[in-house]
C-alpha cells in the first residue's frame, strides 16, 4: 500500500522537474509560492527517491521563481540544516548547495538576490554556535560553495565573515579547521586590501605567540592557502612572513616543515620578482631539507647493495625494512623538492646559478629511496631541462653552435650528462614501472634539450631499454614509453652510434611489431622505420628481421588506422635504404603501396612513401607500377585536399628528376591537364611547387610540353604580373622560363616569351600593372638573357630604344631600365658609353617612375662593371646635388649586391663620401646615407665599426643621428660575423639616449628597437641601464609642448611626442624579446602613464595591456585598480557633436581597442574577483553601446558568454 502511494509522488516530482526545465513555463505568483511549498515538504518525504528528484528540482525553479519565493527557498533549507534528521539536513545541504550554483553572478540592476539570500545562509548557519559539529562542517562547505562562486557580490559581508571563520581555526576539530581554511582562501581573492591584511596580521600574530604545534600547523596551512588564492596581495606582507616561515622550519615537525614549504611555493609562485631578496634563503633550506631522511643511511656500498637486493626480490619488501607507518620525513623532502620545482619554473633568469646549486644537488637526489620523492626529483629536474631548452631557443646569437655563442646553462648541462647517466642508467633496470618512466621521461628531455649529448653513453642506456622491452612484467604503458624513447634517441643522435648495438636491439623491436595492442605496433614501427636507416651500411642484418612482421603489418587491411599509417611509411623506408637487397619481394611490396595509394584513408601516406622510394639512393625499378602510379596521382591534384595536392606535386617532381627514362610524354598529359588551375595567385606556395614541376618536365621531358601555350603557360604570366609574387615562387618562375626556353619547345622560343612577358606593359590596361610586377618581369627577362647569350646585344639595343623613344608610354620606359639593370647586374655592358648616357638622360627626367627607374638601373649596372661605373657613380653624387638622392639610391644597390672582394679596392673612397654626407639638412638623403654606411660597415666590420665610434664624438647632432641610425642597418635577423663587435660596443652606442639632441634620442630609440627584434641578445645584458633612460622618455614633458598660431586659431604643438612614441615601442618590442630582464610592476607604471597620453601611445599602451594579461597575469592583477579608470574613460569618452569625420573614427577605433584590452583582462583567471573589475564589467554589460563593442571585439557570441562569467 505504501508503494502504491509513493509511486504517484515520484512520477509527479518528475513531470513537475521536466516542466520546470522547459523553457516554455511560466508561473504566477499564487502558483510560485505553492510549487515551492510543496517542493519543500516533498524534502521530508521518506522515500529517498522523491526527495532526490525534489532536490534536482530546486535548480531550474531559482531562475524561474521571484525574489520571496528563493528566500522562503532558503529559509527552510537553513532550517532543516539544524534539524535532527541526518538524512533531511543531508538533503537539505544538496539543496542549499544547488541554489547557491543556481544564483545570478552579480546582482544586476535593482535585483539585490543574491545578497539577500547569501545573508540569509551566512546570519543562520555561520552566525550561531553550533553545538553539533557535521552541521558545522556542512556549513563551512556551503559557505566555500557560496564565496568561490559569489564572493565579489558579497564584498558587504566580507569583514562579518572574516571575524566568523577566524575563530573556527582554533576548533578542536581538524577537519573544522581544515573546511575553515578553505573558506578563507575563497574569501581572499575578492576582499578589500585592509581585510586581507587584517587576516594576515592576525596569522602573523597568532603565530607570535608560539601556539602549540598542532595549532601552528593550521596557521601555516593557512598561510599557504591565503598566498594561493590571494595572489600578489601577499606580495607587500612578504619581509613579515618569511621570517616567521623560516623559524617554523627548524621545529622538528614533519607535517609542520611540509606546511612550510608549502608556503614558500605559494609565495614563490604568486610573487617571484617580490621574493628576489628571499631566494637565497629558500633554496638553502631546500637544499638542506630535500636530504632529510633521518631513519636511512644512503652509504655508497649499501646502496649498491641495495639496488642489487632490488633486481632479484619485490620492491616493496626492500622498502618496509626503512620506512615505518610514523616516518613522515618523506613529505618534508618532497614538500622542498616541489618548493624547488616552483621556483625554477618561476625565475627563469636565475638558471645559470640554480646550475651551480640546485643541479647537483637534484643529481644526488636520483638514489631517494621513496618511489613517490623520485617521481618530483625527477619533475624537478626536467623543469631545470625545459627552462634551458626554453632559453637556449629564446638566444638571439646563434654564433654556428660554438660555445662563445651557446647558452651557459646548455655549456653547464652538458659537463653534467655523464653523472645524470650514471645515477640513472641502473635506475632503468629497477622493477619499480614508475621509476623506470620517470627516468625516460627525463632522458627524452635532456635528448631534446641538448641533441647528441647522449652519444657516448648509448651503451650505458641499451640494456635498460632493452629491459623494458622484454621483461614480462612490464605494462604496456612501460613498453610505449621505452619505445617513445629510442626513437628521440634516434632522432637526436646520428646512426654510427646504435649501428654496434643492432643485434640487441632488433629483436626486442621486432617482437613489439608483433604485439597485439596498437599502441605498441604503432610506437614500433616508428623505431623501426629510424633502425632501418641506421641499419644501411648492416642492411643484411636488419632486412630478413624487419621486412616479415612490417610486411605482415602493411597487408592488414583490419588494423587501427595509425598501424596503418606507419606501417606504409616503414615499408617505404625500408624500401628506399635497403630495396637492393629485398630481390623477388620488391614488386609485391610496391604494388601493395600502389594500392594503399588509392585508398582515401591512407592515400596522403602513401604519396609521401612514394617521394621517399623515387628519391632512393638503391635505384628502385618502379617501372611495374608507375604508369598507373601516375594517373592516380594525376586526380589527386583535382582535390580539395590542400596538403595532398602539394604532396603529390612533390612526388611527381621526384618521379620525374629520377624515373624520367620510364615516363611515357603522353603519361604525363593527364598530370598538365590539371596544373592550369593549380598556378594561381591565390596559393602562391601551391602555385611555386606546381611551377617547380613544370621546370622538372622542362627538363627531363621536354616533349610532353608542346601544347603548354594555351594551357598553364597563360597563368604562370598572369602570375608574373601579381603584385604577390616574390621570393620562392618567383625563383621558380625563373628557373622555369630558363629551362623552356633552352628546351627548343615549338612555339615557346626566346622572342615568344620575351613578348608575353612585356606585351601587358605596352598596352593601355598598363596603367593597373602594380609597381612589384615590374621588378618580377625584369628578373624574368634577365634569366631569360642569361639562358640565351646570343639574343643579349639584341635586346639590350632594343630596351636602350624604348628608353629613348619619346613616343613610349610610361610603363614601357620604366620596365625598360628596370630590365637595364638587372641585366647589368647579372652581365658587365662594360663600358657603353650608349647604356651610361640613356641611363643619366632618364635620371633627369621630370617623371618621378622614369628617375626612380633609372636609379635602380644604374645601381644595376653599376654592380655588374664595377671598375666603369663605380667611380664616375661616386663623382656624380659629389657634383650633383639636385641629383644626389636617386644617385645614393644607386649606391645603395651596389653596396647591397656587391661581394665585400670586389668591392674592398673602393670602400675608402665610398666610405669619405659618404661621411662628407653625413650632416645634409634633408632627413631622407641622410636616411639614406646611414643606410650606405651600415650595409658598407657589414662588409669589414673590423675596420669600419670603430671608425663609426668616433665619428659618434666628433659629429654634429645632425652627424651623430646619422651614425646611430647606420647601426640599425648592420643589425640583420640572421647570425652575421659584425654580431660579436657589435655587442662589445653597442652600449657606446646606446650612450646617445643621454644626448640633449631630442633627434638623436628618437634615432637611439629606434636602433634600439631594432636591436631588441632582431638580435636582442645584443642588448639583453644592457636592460639595466638603458631601461631608466629609455622609461625617462615615456614621460610627456611640458617644455616640449608649444602654442602655434593658425590664423584666428591656436594650435598645440607637442614636439616631444615622436620621441615618446618611439620609446613606447621599444617597450613592445622587449615584450616580446626580453620580458625575463623587465620588472614589469615598475614596466606597468609606464603603461599606465601612456594610457592617458596621445592618440597612438594609448593605442600602443592598449596592445601592451593585453599582451601582458597573457604573458604576466599576477603583475597585471596586483596594478588592476590603477588600470581600469584609463580603460573606462576612453571606453565612456564620447566626441563634442560637430567634430570632423576623422574624430568620430579616432574616437570609435580608440574604444574598440581599449575594448580588446579589457576583453583580454577578463579572460585572466580570478579578474572577475576584483571588486573594481566587476563593477567596469557590470558597466559595459548594462550599456548596450559599450556591450555592443565588446561583442564585436570578441566575435559575436562569444563574447556574451565571456560577459556573463565576468
Amino acid at each position: 500500500r505504501s508503494t502504491a502511494v509513493e509511486v504517484p509522488h515520484f512520477m509527479a516530482t518528475n513531470d513537475l522537474m521536466l516542466e520546470l526545465q522547459s523553457h516554455s513555463l511560466q508561473l504566477d505568483e499564487d502558483s510560485e509560492r505553492k510549487v515551492v511549498l510543496m517542493l519543500l515538504h516533498l524534502l521530508e518525504d521518506k522515500n529517498g527517491e522523491v526527495q532526490n528528484l525534489a532536490v534536482r528540482c530546486l535548480a531550474p525553479l531559482v531562475s524561474k521563481v521571484k525574489e520571496p519565493q528563493v528566500e522562503t527557498m532558503v529559509d527552510t533549507l537553513c532550517s532543516n540544516m539544524t534539524s535532527d534528521k541526518e538524512q533531511l539536513r543531508d538533503v537539505s545541504s544538496i539543496g542549499l548547495k544547488t541554489v547557491i550554483a543556481e544564483l545570478p553572478l552579480s546582482p544586476s540592476g535593482d535585483s539585490t538576490l543574491t545578497v539577500g539570500v547569501c545573508k540569509k545562509i551566512t546570519s543562520q548557519l555561520i552566525g550561531g554556535k553550533q553545538e553539533d559539529v557535521s552541521v558545522q562542517l556542512e556549513a563551512l562547505d556551503i559557505l566555500s560553495d557560496m564565496l568561490e562562486r559569489l564572493s565579489g557580490a558579497l564584498v558587504s559581508f566580507h569583514s562579518s565573515l572574516l571575524s566568523s571563520l577566524l575563530p573556527q581555526l582554533t576548533s578542536s576539530r581538524m577537519a573544522v579547521r581544515k573546511r575553515s581554511i578553505l573558506a578563507l582562501g575563497h574569501l581572499v581573492p575578492c576582499c578589500s586590501p585592509a581585510l586581507f591584511s587584517q587576516l594576515t596580521e592576525h596569522l602573523l600574530t597568532e603565530l607570535s605567540k608560539a601556539p602549540p604545534t598542532s595549532m601552528t600547523r593550521t596557521y601555516i596551512q593557512c598561510l599557504a592557502t591565503i598566498s594561493r588564492q590571494g595572489g600578489h596581495r601577499v606580495g607587500e606582507h612578504l619581509e613579515k612572513l618569511i621570517p616567521m616561515v623560516v623559524k617554523f622550519v627548524a621545529v622538528e615537525d614533519d607535517e609542520l616543515r611540509e606546511y612550510c614549504f608549502q608556503a614558500f611555493e605559494a609565495f614563490i609562485r604568486r610573487c617571484p620578482k617580490e621574493m628576489s631578496p628571499h631566494i637565497a634563503t629558500v633554496t638553502q633550506l631546500c637544499l638542506k631539507f630535500m636530504t632529510f631522511d633521518p631513519n636511512y643511511n644512503y652509504d655508497d656500498e649499501e646502496e649498491e647493495e641495495n639496488s642489487m637486493d632490488t633486481e632479484d626480490g619485490p620492491d616493496e619488501e626492500s622498502d618496509e625494512e626503512y620506512s615505518d607507518d610514523d616516518d613522515l620525513s618523506w613529505k618534508v623532502r618532497r614538500s622542498s623538492i616541489r618548493c624547488l620545482e616552483v621556483l625554477v619554473d618561476a625565475r627563469r633568469d636565475l638558471l645559470t646559478s640554480f646550475y651551480s646549486s640546485v643541479c647537483p644537488a637534484l643529481l644526488a637526489r636520483f638514489k631517494e629511496r621513496e618511489e613517490n620523492v623520485r617521481a618530483d626529483v625527477f619533475a624537478a629536474f626536467s623543469a631545470l631541462l625545459r627552462q634551458t631548452r626554453a632559453a637556449s631557443s629564446r638566444r638571439g646569437l646563434g654564433a654556428g653552435g660554438e660555445e662563445e655563442g651557446e647558452e651557459p646553462a646548455v655549456v653547464m648541462l652538458k659537463k653534467q650528462v655523464s653523472v645524470i647517466v650514471k645515477a640513472l642508467h641502473k635506475q632503468l633496470k629497477e622493477k619499480s614501472i614508475r621509476s623506470r618512466q620517470g627516468c625516460f621521461s627525463l632522458l627524452t628531455d635532456l635528448s631534446h634539450t641538448v641533441p647528441g649529448a647522449l652519444e657516448t653513453h648509448i651503451p650505458a642506456l641499451i640494456p635498460g631499454i632493452v629491459f623494458s622491452l622484454t621483461d614480462r612484467s612490464t605494462s604496456s604503458t612501460m613498453r610505449i614509453d621505452a619505445l617513445s624513447f629510442l626513437h628521440v634517441l634516434l632522432l637526436s643522435h646520428p646512426p654510427q652510434a646504435f649501428q654496434p648495438h643492432m643485434q640487441v636491439l632488433l629483436p626486442p623491436v621486432v617482437a613489439c611489431l608483433e604485439d597485439s595492442f596498437y599502441k605498441i605496433t604503432s610506437e614500433a614501427l616508428l623505431v623501426a622505420q629510424q633502425l632501418v636507416r641506421v641499419a644501411r651500411p648492416l642492411s643484411h642484418a636488419a632486412s630478413p628481421q624487419v621486412f616479415p612482421v612490417t610486411l605482415k603489418r602493411l597487408k592488414a587491411t583490419d588494423i587501427d588506422q595509425e598501424v596503418k599509417e606507419r606501417a606504409i611509411s616503414c615499408m617505404g623506408h625500408m624500401v628506399c635504404h635497403l630495396g637492393d637487397h629485398l630481390g623477388a619481394e620488391l614488386p609485391g611490396v610496391l604494388s601493395i603501396i600502389l594500392e594503399r595509394l588509392k585508398n582515401e584513408i591512407t592515400r596522403l601516406t602513401a604519396v609521401r612513401t612514394f617521394t621517399l622510394i623515387s628519391a632512393s639512393p638503391t635505384k628502385v625499378d618502379l617501372s611495374p607500377v608507375l604508369q598507373e602510379a601516375l594517373s592516380v596521382l594525376a586526380s589527386f591534384l583535382r582535390k580539395k585536399q590542400r596538403s595532398l595536392k602539394l604532396s603529390t606535386l612533390s612526388c611527381l617532381t621526384a618521379l620525374l628528376t629520377h624515373h624520367a627514362a620510364s615516363i611515357e610524354p603522353a603519361a604525363l598529359q593527364p598530370v598538365l591537364s590539371e596544373l592550369p588551375a593549380l598556378v594561381d595567385e591565390s596559393d602562391m606556395h601551391v602555385s611555386q611547387v606546381s611551377v617547380s614541376l613544370l621546370t622538372s618536365m622542362s627538363r627531363a621531358c621536354s616533349s610532353s610540353l608542346a601544347q603548354i601555350s594555351s594551357s598553364v603557360l597563360p597563368g604562370v604570366f598572369r602570375l608574373v604580373h601579381s603584385p604577390l609574387l616574390q621570393g620562392g615562387a618567383l625563383a621558380s618562375i625563373l628557373d622555369f622560363l630558363q629551362a623552356l626556353v633552352v628546351s627548343n619547345t615549338s612555339n615557346l622560343g626566346y622572342s615568344q616569351l620575351l613578348k608575353a612577358l612585356t606585351d601587358p606593359f605596352h598596352s593601355s590596361q598598363s596603367s593597373l600593372l602594380h609597381r612589384q610586377s615590374y621588378q618580377s618581369v625584369a628578373r624574368c627577362v634577365a634569366a631569360l638573357c642569361s639562358s640565351c647569350p646570343s639574343e643579349a646585344p639584341a635586346t639590350v639595343a632594343g630596351l636602350l630604344q624604348e628608353v629613348k623613344n619619346p613616343g613610349s608610354p610610361e610603363s614601357a620606359r620604366v620596365l625598360a631600365l628596370l630590365c637595364l639593370g638587372e641585366l647589368g647586374r647579372s652581365s658587365s655592358l662594360g663600358g657603353s658609353k650608349e647604356v651610361q648616357g640613356v641611363i643619366l638622360e632618364a635620371i633627369s627626367s621630370t617623371n618621378e617612375e622614369v628617375k626612380t627607374a633609372a636609379s635602380c638601373a644604374l645601381g644595376g649596372v653599376a654592380v655588374g662593371g664595377l671598375k666603369d661605373y663605380l667611380p664616375f657613380l661616386l663623382k656624380e653624387i659629389s657634383s650633383q646635388p639636385r641629383r644626389q638622392y636617386l644617385l645614393l639610391h644607386s649606391l645603395k644597390e651596389v653596396i647591397s649586391a656587391c661581394p665585400a672582394s670586389s668591392l674592398s679596392p673602393h670602400v675608402e673612397s665610398i666610405w669619405t663620401l659618404l661621411v662628407q654626407h653625413c650632416e645634409c639638412e634633408e632627413e631622407g638623403t641622410r636616411n639614406l646615407v646611414a643606410e650606405c654606411l651600415g650595409k658598407l660597415t657589414l662588409l669589414n666590420a673590423e675596420q669600419l665599426l670603430p671608425r663609426l665610434r668616433q665619428q659618434l664624438r666628433t659629429g654634429s647632432p645632425l652627424a651623430r643621428s646619422t651614425v646611430v641610425t647606420s647601426i640599425k642597418f648592420t643589425i640583420v635577423d640572421q647570425p652575421a660575423a659584425i654580431d660579436p663587435l657589435l655587442k662589445e660596443c653597442i652600449g657606446d652606442f646606446l650612450e646617445t639616449l643621454q644626448d640633449e639632441d631630442l633627434n638623436v634620442r628618437r634615432v637611439s630609440l629606434v636602433m634600439f628597437n631594432s636591436a631588441a627584434h632582431n638580435k636582442p641578445s645584443l642588448i639583453r645584458g644592457l636592460l639595466v641601464s638603458v631601461l631608466p633612460h629609455l622609461y625617462r622618455e615615456t614621460r610627456i614633458r611640458k617644455d616640449l609642448i608649444r602654442e602655434v598660431e593658425m590664423g584666428p586659431f591656436k594650435h598645440t604643438v607637442d614636439d616631444g611626442l615622436d620621441v615618446r612614441k618611439a620609446a613606447f615601442e621599444c617597450m613592445y618590442t622587449l615584450l616580446d624579446s626580453c620580458l625575463d630582464g623587465l620588472d614589469v610592476l615598475h614596466f606597468l607604471d609606464h603603461v599606465e602613464e601612456g594610457l592617458r597620453d596621445h592618440y597612438d601611445i594609448r593605442m600602443l599602451t592598449f596592445l601592451m595591456l593585453a599582451r601582458l594579461a597573457s604573458l604576466s597575469p599576477a603583475a597585471v592583477l596586483q596594478r588592476l585598480d590603477r588600470l581600469i579608470e584609463p580603460l573606462r574613460a576612453t571606453c565612456t569618452t564620447k566626441v563634442k557633436a560637430g567634430s570632423v569625420k576623422q574624430e568620430f573614427e579616432k574616437q570609435e577605433e580608440l574604444r574598440r581597442s581599449a575594448m580588446r584590452a579589457v576583453a583580454a583582462l577578463l579572460a585572466v583567471p580570478e579578474v572577475e574577483r576584483s571588486p573594481v573589475m566587476a563593477d567596469f564589467a557590470n558597466q559595459i554589460r548594462t550599456n548596450a553601446d559599450m556591450a555592443s563593442i565588446y561583442q564585436s571585439v570578441q566575435g559575436g557570441e562569444g563574447g556574451a558568454e565571456s560577459m556573463d562569467l565576468s
